[in-house]
């Protein structure tokens, strides 16, 4: 075996061993984003202890004044929040070492698959929860919902606690089924509902005089999921508008650094600011409307507040893993892999 091929041989060894390591470090950030996520669940729905309330109580810093009491168990499920860190992204090491001859664009592609599905998923949410929620507040105002559904759930339904937990959960887990067998992104359609919900209330309100405050706010939860939800959609088609006047004059090369460094140093961090800022606790910004099936002031509007707030972690979480998949992306494109999508033909201005 000569030089040159011993060589490359080692070349190629090194190549494989940074590309299994940045894979890693890509698929571990989407691993402790569902451990956070999760963790977030078990500690604040299910009154689970959570990890900073553990290390609190185990006083890993002498301070024993401040240590709070833990009820019996506390510490084992703690441990188990923890543990599930642990276990995401030591199955991700794992992955990896299996599948360490994949190049960094396959898991990319994965990554904007999740990315898809979650944003499918959420369509559907926004549109069945909407046209449902719309229908019991018409019924309700008209004095109609009785009539259908009896004295009894009428008045459940007017609490936004029943009405998230039984009809708004329900749909969104229905939603989840659909996007699992449907392979269209329905924004074109979203922004046409929303147009079409803007164009009711302006026919109802002045040519018949009527008008109500769920036909608002339909209007302003599409328009939110429109934007939120798209984003990591449009970052998957290069649709998102620069600021930077210089990128387009860069080469491939100096647009995959710009990429790369943006992912790191910008997109990624902004994710997590939102995550954590927004899930920290009780009473931060996403946690406090969900846990509290958060409603408008007018009572026969729709009971969405909550969601609304949701809207944030799922832009988060979405634009997260699509971030992973662009930072693989422009890694690949830096290593000179084979693959390369072409650029849409129509790219937005």
């Amino acid at each position: 075996m000569t030089a040159t091929t011993l060589g490359d041989d080692q070349l190629a060894r090194n190549g494989s061993i940074s590309g299994m390591a940045l894979r890693i470090f890509a698929l571990s950030i989407v691993a402790a984003c569902l451990a956070f996520l999760i963790n977030n669940y078990l500690t604040f729905w299910q009154d689970w202890p959570g990890i900073g309330n553990l290390f609190s109580h185990l006083d890993l810093f002498g301070a024993e004044a401040l240590r709070k009491p833990f009820p019996e168990g506390a510490v084992l499920l703690g441990s188990l929040q923890i543990l599930l860190y642990v276990v995401l992204i030591g199955t991700v090491v794992a992955y990896v070492v299996r599948t360490s001859n994949r190049g960094l664009r396959v898991d990319a592609a994965h990554l904007s698959g999740v990315a898809a599905f979650i944003i499918r998923a959420a369509f559907w949410s926004v549109l069945l929860i909407g046209v449902v929620d719309s229908v019991i507040s018409f019924l309700r105002i008209e004095g109609f919902l009785s009539f259908f559904v009896g004295d009894k759930l009428t008045t459940e339904l007017g609490l936004s606690r029943f009405r998230g937990a039984y009809v708004h959960y329900p749909l969104i887990l229905f939603s989840i089924v659909i996007a699992s067998f449907t392979r269209t992104l329905g924004f074109a359609w979203l922004a046409l509902l929303v147009v079409v919900a803007e164009l009711q209330i302006v026919i109802a309100r002045f040519i018949f005089s009527y008008e109500q405050a769920f036909m608002g706010d339909l209007v302003r939860f599409w328009y939110a999921a429109l934007f939120l939800f798209a984003s990591a959609y449009t970052l998957t088609e290069e649709g998102h508008v620069r600021v930077d006047v210089l990128y387009a004059g860069f080469s491939e090369r100096g647009k995959a650094w710009t990429n790369t460094i943006g992912c790191l140093l910008l997109g990624l961090p902004l994710c997590w600011i939102i995550l954590i800022m927004g899930m920290a606790g009780r009473a931060t910004v996403i946690n406090s409307p969900l846990l509290s099936f958060e409603t408008s002031q007018s009572g026969f509007g729709l009971y969405v507040k909550y969601l609304m707030a949701g809207f944030l972690a799922v832009f988060a979480v979405s634009m997260m893993v699509q971030f992973t998949s662009y930072l693989l992306q422009s890694v690949a494109d830096l290593r000179g892999e084979p693959g390369k999508p072409k650029p849409p033909e129509n790219p937005a201005p």
